[in-house]
């Protein structure tokens, strides 16, 4: 199945942000899709910007790299799916993070793929598609 659109975890946009290797390995993943983000995403991109104390040049990118996205907002689907996966995955006796659990939350919600380059994070989460190099 062709998906036309796709959420990116934080970790794909970091690598984008850096020009790393991991970049150019997703890139194939992203061209042509309509790239969106999780709210979750934006709050830990920003997070880092403030614990890592950056300077106003590299905010700046930040706020232009996010221009590509279309920003997933919070709402109370969202939230009914992150309750659904977190019981899930504690049934299973599987850790997941806040941040992952609302990720995937809003991956399932809307039935977009997830590209990340960690998916043993998100392993075992029903309806959830996981695109990945791992």
């Amino acid at each position: 199945m062709k998906f036309y659109k796709v959420i990116v975890d934080t970790n794909i946009v970091s690598y984008i942000m850096r020009g790393s290797r991991e970049a150019m390995i997703y890139k194939p993943f992203l061209e042509g899709k309509i790239l969106s983000v999780s709210f979750i995403t934006v709050g830990e991109l920003y997070f880092w910007a403030e614990k890592r104390d950056w300077g106003e040049k590299k905010r700046l990118r930040l706020e232009n790299v996010l221009t590509n996205y279309v920003i997933i907002p919070y709402h109370s689907e969202i939230a009914k799916c992150y309750a659904k996966i977190r019981a899930e995955r504690e049934r299973k006796g599987l850790p997941i993070s806040c941040a992952d659990t609302w990720i995937a939350a809003c991956a399932v919600c809307y039935g977009i793929p997830l590209v990340t380059h960690n998916a043993p994070d998100f392993n075992e989460i029903s309806n959830l598609q996981v695109i990945s190099e791992e």
